[in-house]
């Protein structure tokens, strides 16, 4: 193995003091480490806490982007973390590899191979670390120790880069120890990450980020299942107001009567059952932020109150002649289109206006396509930590079912999905391998249109009568015919009730609206004299 050639090292320095974004910079720089040291599989990886996260990977599926690793979990990351020198792991060695079933030039498990992981210091610190696999045994035996001294100070110096402008852009006014910290309890909460590189998740991120530097109130709009409340935390934590409180109510969970005590207070005596003084969601979140969930199930009478909270942020308790002074900033969400709610006079114009001084919108999961993987990648290392279970893997070609579902439920949905099919996978375990196979995925867990795609991964069984398989019509044409099919018979089953055909077909109301939509089914009623 010759030393690393000075034309490499010469690239490496410009990519660290050139204008490239982080990803290009990260991919130069995997590219350079191969051609210096070659190998089946190399990742960059960023230390958050207890975590490693990837950052950038040639070699192995694109869902492990999506993955967190457990440092006390993985005892080959144990090792290298704890070392200050490169470690060169025996082919022999015993040790679980966390990229098992991962590594793109081999099928199942690794076999016997080479595993080589370079820690990455930046004064003294562990910021991350760099991994090198090669399916050829030894091959990282003979490698000089200068070479990999270079190459673990190139990479932790655009790695430290890479972190230092994150850093500036997004946390300016919080020094680096305050950020590490709240990212850390971010990300270890479930859902603590906007995880996607779609180009509708940047833009998000992008619109998020601007509008976290100021007090603005911001309405964030979505389907079910897309993760509001996930965007108003993110608001919360890259605010000023991030060391405060981030309060959550659940305005369709509150009974109409007690929804003004619930978010103003009330005093003692004030109505029946109030036996003490209380303190409402505005006076909890003084300094913080309030965060208030399906807004649009507020009722009328109440919306006045809250107009007045946040035009002037004065509040005042059931039962009490007082007011007093709040300083709280409110984030909303809702699944309504609520300019049609004013419109059909159950929503408030002037609260409509003053909520949408920065709209958010959070795209649906159909749209955000290329994230999918990472989101499985994301919601499948959950579940396996969760499982107590070494490694979770797919089984081939599940990502191509998953890319052809429109998933009504968005990414709730496919995380539930993800959870039920691991289950069901550590069921069937074999040899304390679980795979998530395409039957488990797919078959049972997309519903209805399972009966269709388990012809694809299971012996011929019987088709319903009016669906007809041929090598002219693709899967999603036929689960499309499929889907069709079943909605029209269950609107004909109800006499064109949408509210029974979506109970028949066990599926939300709005949801089925929107299928029904995308595959050209409507109602025409006609008058008979």
């Amino acid at each position: 193995m010759a030393n690393i050639s000075y034309s490499s090292l010469i690239e490496l320095a410009i990519d660290l003091s050139s204008g490239l974004i982080n990803k290009d910079r990260f991919e130069r720089l995997l590219t350079t480490v191969r051609k210096t040291v070659p190998c089946d599989a190399v990742v960059l990886l960023a230390r958050q806490g207890d975590r490693l996260k990837p950052l950038a990977l040639q070699g192995l599926s694109p869902d492990t982007l999506g993955r967190r690793f457990e440092i006390s979990q993985h005892p080959r990351f144990q090792q290298i973390c704890a070392s200050t020198t490169p470690v060169r792991f025996e082919s022999e060695s015993q040790l679980p590899d966390p990229y098992d079933g991962l590594l793109l030039a081999t099928e199942g498990d690794l076999p016997v191979h080479s595993c080589m992981g370079l820690p990455l210091l930046f004064e003294g610190v562990l910021i991350g670390l760099l991994t090198l696999d090669s399916l050829t045994p030894n091959s990282f035996d003979d490698i000089p120790q200068r070479t990999l001294d270079i190459i673990s100070a190139m990479s932790a110096a655009s790695l430290k880069t890479a972190l230092t402008l994150n850093l500036l852009e997004q946390h300016a006014s919080h020094n680096r120890q305050v950020v590490a910290e709240l990212t850390h309890e971010a990300l270890i909460k479930d859902g603590g990450e906007l995880i996607g590189n779609s180009p509708v998740m940047n833009k998000l991120k992008k619109e998020v980020q601007i509008v976290a530097q100021s007090d603005f109130t911001a309405l964030i709009s979505g389907e079910t299942g897309v993760g509001k409340e996930l965007v108003a935390r993110t608001l919360h934590q890259q605010s000023s107001r991030s060391e405060g409180p981030l309060v959550y109510v659940n305005c369709a969970a509150l009974p109409e009567n007690l929804i003004e005590s619930e978010l103003f207070g009330h005093r003692k005596g004030a109505f029946t059952g109030a036996n003490e003084n209380r303190s409402g969601k505005f006076t909890i979140a003084d300094g913080g932020t309030l965060f208030l969930d399906e807004i649009g199930e507020i009722p009328l009478a109440v919306q006045s109150k809250l107009l007045r909270a946040l035009q002037s942020q004065e509040i005042q308790a059931v039962g009490q002649d007082k007011t007093h002074t709040v300083d709280v900033r409110i984030i909303a969400a809702t699944n309504r289109n609520l300019a049609q709610e004013v419109e059909a006079g159950r929503f408030r114009s002037d609260l409509f206006h003053r909520l949408t001084v920065y709209p958010i919108d959070v795209p649906p999961l159909r749209e955000r396509d290329t994230d999918i993987a990472l989101l499985a990648g994301y919601f499948v290392e959950q579940i396996r930590r969760k499982l107590g279970i070494q490694q979770i893997k797919f089984s081939p070609h599940v990502s191509q079912y998953l890319h052809q579902y429109d998933w009504p439920g968005n990414v709730r949905e496919l995380e539930h999905m993800i959870n039920r099919a691991a289950l069901k996978a550590k069921n069937s375990q074999v040899n304390d391998h679980p795979v998530a196979s395409v039957r488990d995925i797919i078959t049972i867990e997309l519903g209805h249109i399972g009966q269709l795609i388990n012809s694809i991964d299971s012996p011929p069984q019987p088709q319903p009568e009016a669906i007809t398989l041929s090598p002219d019509i693709g899967i999603k044409s036929a689960t499309e015919n499929f889907q069709r099919q079943l909605i029209s018979n269950a609107l004909s089953q109800n006499n064109g009730n949408w509210s029974a055909a979506a109970r028949t077909l066990k599926i939300d109301r709005a949801n089925l609206n929107r299928m029904a939509k995308r595959l050209g089914i409507s109602i025409v009623k006609t008058i008979q004299g």
